[in-house]
């Protein structure tokens, strides 16, 4: 079992960047695949980026292609979102999961952060 704690969410100008954290506790999170998503008020959570157990393997959502990253840190049990040129459609409460099976195309996963609210607005 694995336990998700994300941040770094907060305010910020379109146009900005910003990078969320997500700390894995838990043995083994290097066997772990790890993903991205987001929920914006009204709307339902939508992917936003994955990586595979190997940090070579990643992909993000069309929505969000070339402006944000997804990096892991094996030493550090973290996996990170860098976020860029960021709109006020990027707004919403941002949540970290990993999932022990699957393959990085594998939409489910079953432990979730408590999610880290990013805010795009001048």
């Amino acid at each position: 079992q694995v336990q998700l704690v994300e941040s770094g969410g907060g305010l910020v100008q379109p146009g900005g960047s910003l990078i969320l954290s997500c700390a894995a506790s838990g043995r083994s999170f290097g066997t772990y695949r790890a993903g991205w998503f987001r929920e914006a008020p009204g709307k339902e959570r939508e992917f936003v980026a994955a990586i595979g157990r190997a940090d070579h393997n990643t992909y993000v959502a069309d929505s969000v292609k070339g402006r944000f990253a997804i990096s892991r840190d094996h030493a550090k049990n973290m996996v990170y979102l860098q976020m860029s040129v960021l709109k006020p459609e990027d707004t919403a409460v941002y949540y970290c999961a990993a999932d022990r099976s699957g393959s990085i195309w594998t939409p489910e996963f079953t432990y979730w952060g408590q999610g880290t609210q990013v805010t795009v607005s001048s």
